[in-house]
């Protein structure tokens, strides 16, 4: 199965799962024993799963400042460092701009993965 880091972390430190490898293109802080699929044999593979705060369009830059830097502040913070990265998560920030290429990034490469597999939309 795949899963993401906050659902399977905590079944392979109980023993439950056993984590064959990561799909990011790093070793997970939380299994740095646990190779990434790339390294395991099938190199160019990554995929991550990822979270993000986003405001409307059009929302001013001065409130995207302020709730970025706030953001910041808090995922910056150890009491919350310490609560994410418990299970798996690995808490990280940027700019509206680098959040922006990154989320346009994975657009693109997911729409190059449908349209090579051929996936179509079902009815």
């Amino acid at each position: 199965m795949f899963g993401g880091a906050i659902n399977t972390v905590p079944q392979v430190r109980n023993g439950r799962l056993r984590a064959l490898a990561v799909a990011g293109d790093t070793r997970a802080k939380a299994l740095p024993d646990v190779p990434t699929v790339a390294e395991a044999g099938f190199p160019g593979y990554e995929a991550n799963t990822w979270n993000g705060i986003l405001a409307p369009a059009g929302t001013p830059r001065a409130i995207i400042n302020r709730l970025n830097a706030e953001m910041l502040k808090i995922l910056g913070s150890r009491e919350v460092i310490d609560y994410m990265t418990a299970d798996g998560a690995e808490p990280a920030g940027n700019s509206p701009e680098q959040f922006t290429a990154y989320i346009r990034a994975e657009h693109a490469k997911w729409a190059r993965v449908i349209r090579d597999a051929k996936i179509q939309k079902s009815d």
